[in-house]
């Protein structure tokens, strides 16, 4: 798998990052194993991680796995603060101690001394923006982070946190990014790539939209036959959502490939973005997603689905 920097900085992974969201929930210990083993087979280094995915769930059984499967040094774990999760509700609290308490536990969870990027999790208006700088400077500074960077900032937030910062720079901001969300090109992707910070693309493939499964109805087996995902599923599917997905399926088959590839080739490739974080609930579903890594698309067909997708 090949590999990217991340921004302007020496960080490195591989174009392609393994999100660890549903484990714990669809995903238990031995598929984790099975996907962490078969992820860093193929090449991949990049492993997404929060204290938030599934109320801390997905972050035990990532502790669980690492070093048994796969060694430590050999991963690039990217893990967050600021975000907690109970009962399906959240809070935000970027404070200096809650983000370090969180950071804390995520070392002690996952028996590991240091986490090669640490992220905020989120904006918060409530604790200033040179305190979290602050934070994130001693993290870098303590050993316990070798590099930071923002999830889920609007492009003013990055700016803004961007300016604030000392020796924790900011080099990475994670955001939705794919064919059916493409708002951040408007003012976040140009901000990240003025203050030099690389784009990690989440959930690039909408939930599962791109992959054409709903273009028939809702699989009894989909997040969208879920009540918890439900609401969000829905979302994406608009009449000119489904422009996109005909879109997506007719250049799949003109490639001889799964949708899936090519929602994903696409977000990986997009201008500033490092690495394209994609999930999946057991080893099938990791192996057709790894196929991407194979597919560079064709400029034309890359140039129509950015026009279908505007």
């Amino acid at each position: 798998m090949k590999q990217r920097s991340v921004g302007s900085s020496g960080l490195r992974v591989s174009r392609l990052g393994l999100g660890t969201l549903g484990w714990g929930s669809g995903t238990d210990g031995d598929d984790a194993a099975a996907q962490l083993s078969a992820f860093a087979e193929a090449g991949g280094t990049l492993v997404d991680t929060s204290p938030s995915y599934g109320e801390g769930r997905a972050q035990r059984v990532l502790a669980e796995v690492l070093d048994d499967v796969v060694p430590r040094r050999e991963l690039v774990v990217s893990g967050s603060a600021g975000v907690t999760t109970w009962a399906g509700r959240y809070r935000i609290d970027c404070s200096r101690r809650s983000l370090l308490n969180q950071l804390e536990t995520t070392l002690r969870e996952l028996g590991t001394d240091y986490l090669d990027l640490w992220q905020v999790g989120a904006w918060d208006e409530h604790t200033p923006v040179d305190e979290i700088a602050a934070t994130l400077d001693y993290a870098v500074t303590s050993g316990k982070v070798r590099y930071v960077g923002a999830r889920g900032y609007l492009g003013w937030q990055l700016a803004t946190a961007a300016g604030s910062a000392g020796v924790g720079r900011i080099v990475a901001t994670q955001a939705e990014y794919s064919l059916l969300a493409r708002g951040v090109e408007d003012e976040l992707l140009p901000a990240a790539r003025h203050h030099g910070a690389g784009v990690l693309a989440a959930v690039p493939l909408a939930g599962g939209v791109l992959t054409g499964k709903y273009t028939s109805g809702t699989p009894a087996d989909s997040r969208g036959a879920d009540d918890a995902h439900a609401q969000s599923i829905a979302s994406y599917l608009t009449d000119s959502a489904m422009g996109v997905v005909d879109a997506v399926v007719t250049a799949a088959s003109g490639l001889a490939t799964s949708p899936l590839t090519v929602a994903i080739a696409w977000a990986r490739d997009r201008p500033g973005v490092a690495a394209a974080i994609v999930g999946a609930r057991d080893l099938a579903q990791l192996t057709g997603i790894l196929v991407a890594e194979e597919l560079e698309l064709p400029p034309a067909i890359a140039a129509a689905l950015d026009d279908v997708s505007s």
